[in-house]
């Protein structure tokens, strides 16, 4: 099976945990890179999250979208900003075509769960199958919690 892990990290929890999807899917990883960076202050970049999702905002994104005809999967991570994905994942996956293809969602946060992740990446997934998702605080997931999450979703 071959795998896409796309990925978007702002502080870098999300990045090391697509890292090691990788490393135990062998899948080819892509970075999902907004044309204007978000600011690294915290209080800042909460504040902009915060008026970015609920205005619907999508960011112009630096990264391409890929060729996917030769990729049976799509995993995709984001931080979990507002119990929503981050603006950069959404408008990565509005200009993505999923028919055919298996998706699963992973997300990094600080406590607040998976939120409604789960249900914006299956809205935005219109054409793809949906598989339940993974939720890490922060980067504290172990390589077997990565491996029984890949292994109930058929990835590994």
């Amino acid at each position: 099976m071959k795998i896409s892990i796309v990925y978007y990290s702002h502080s870098g929890n999300t990045r090391c945990l697509a890292e090691m999807i990788a490393a135990q899917t062998g899948g080819d990883l892509l970075e999902i890179l907004p044309e204007t960076p978000y600011p690294q202050a915290y209080s800042t970049v909460v504040e902009q999250a915060k008026r970015e999702l609920k205005e619907g905002f999508r960011p112009a994104l630096r990264t391409e979208v890929p060729d996917l005809a030769g990729y049976d999967a799509v995993l995709i991570g984001t931080p979990n900003w507002w119990s929503s994905p981050a603006p950069p994942v959404s408008a990565f996956l509005e200009g993505w075509d999923l028919t055919g293809k298996r998706a699963a969602s992973f997300c990094t946060h600080g406590g607040g769960g998976a939120g409604h992740i789960q249900r914006d990446i299956e809205r935005l997934c219109r054409s793809g199958e949906v598989l339940p998702g993974l939720a890490v605080y922060e980067s504290s997931c172990g390589e077997g919690e990565v491996r029984r999450w890949l292994e109930r979703i058929g990835m590994v």
